[in-house]
């Protein structure tokens, strides 16, 4: 009799467990998942010349390759700017956490050395509690030219080293708007410690668009604008526009465009770029981007 009694109160304290765990289980399910972030708003750290709203993944290194040709309008003789000297850069940029990124590149247009940090401020989530996703961008430019001018002149302009240092920073925010289209806007800040002509500003200061339209599982048409504000009153120089065709392969990101900089540093491009489009003042250019994850990492990219 007494075992029937034990028997009877264990199967009734079971049940009870039983029907507490489970109304835990239902709880543990009514509560919100976890916030899932908008991956790929673009395909890579860059539009064309402009940084894009994106950092590389988690322990990935990309190192990139960018190529730029002469002006189309300096004709057949120099096979519309083929045969002209090209702007060449090669860059590392990498990340250890997957938002702050850091990156150092050189360029042979100027001699230019630079280097980056930027940090994903905010994310886009997926159920659009954080609409936009903000990034930050600061670099700084260190120009490795000789004065040519110094034995005539009687001094060199390049005496002290911050004569050969520029710097820019930049908010960039953007949405990814659907899975073929995204969107950016970014002011930017540009200061020159030693300006070239006695009519450039030490300070340059503007806005840039630039949005991707993804056509295919792998290709993409990008497309930038960069808006001076305060713009030079004699100097020539015109606002840097571009238009590219972007196809991922595998750990590449191809991108070929048309572009009236030359320059692809931002302190070079942003202020200085000295050729427009209406007078097919435009140059061919391409940019190869190839990842690596270090560790194991994952690039939302």
């Amino acid at each position: 009799m007494i075992k029937k009694i034990l028997f009877s109160v264990a199967l009734a304290v079971g049940f009870q467990f039983t029907g507490n765990a489970q109304d835990l289980i239902n709880l543990l399910g009514n509560q919100p998942s976890e916030k899932t972030f908008a991956t790929a708003t673009f395909k890579s750290t860059r539009i064309i010349s402009t940084h894009s709203l994106e950092t590389v993944g988690k322990n990935t290194l990309d190192f990139r390759i960018s190529h730029r040709f002469g002006a189309i309008n300096s004709g057949s003789y120099k096979w519309w700017g083929i045969d002209e000297p090209a702007n060449i850069r090669l860059s590392l940029e990498y990340s250890y956490d997957g938002r702050l990124m850091v990156g150092v590149g050189r360029s042979s247009l100027e001699k230019m050395a630079d280097g980056f940090l930027k940090f994903k401020l905010y994310r886009q989530t997926d159920d659009d509690a954080h609409p936009l996703s903000v990034t930050l961008f600061s670099g700084m430019y260190y120009t490795n030219l000789k004065d040519l001018n110094k034995e005539k002149n009687g001094f060199d302009k390049y005496e002290f080293m911050s004569s050969r240092l520029s710097y820019c920073y930049e908010i960039i925010a953007g949405r990814k708007f659907s899975p073929s289209f995204s969107f950016q806007v970014a002011p930017f800040f540009v200061h020159y410690n030693l300006v070239e002509k006695f009519t450039d500003k030490n300070d340059v200061y503007g806005v840039t668009a630039a949005t991707r339209f993804k056509f295919s599982k792998r290709s993409a048409i990008v497309a930038e604008y960069c808006y001076r504000i305060n713009k030079y009153t004699q100097s020539t120089y015109y606002n840097s526009m571009g238009i590219g065709y972007e196809i991922e392969t595998g750990g590449h990101v191809f991108q070929v465009y048309l572009t009236n900089s030359f320059g692809m540093a931002e302190n070079q491009f942003f202020a200085h770029t000295d050729s427009k489009w209406s007078d097919a003042g435009i140059r061919v250019g391409f940019n190869i981007s190839r990842v690596f994850t270090i560790g194991g990492g994952k690039s939302d990219l």
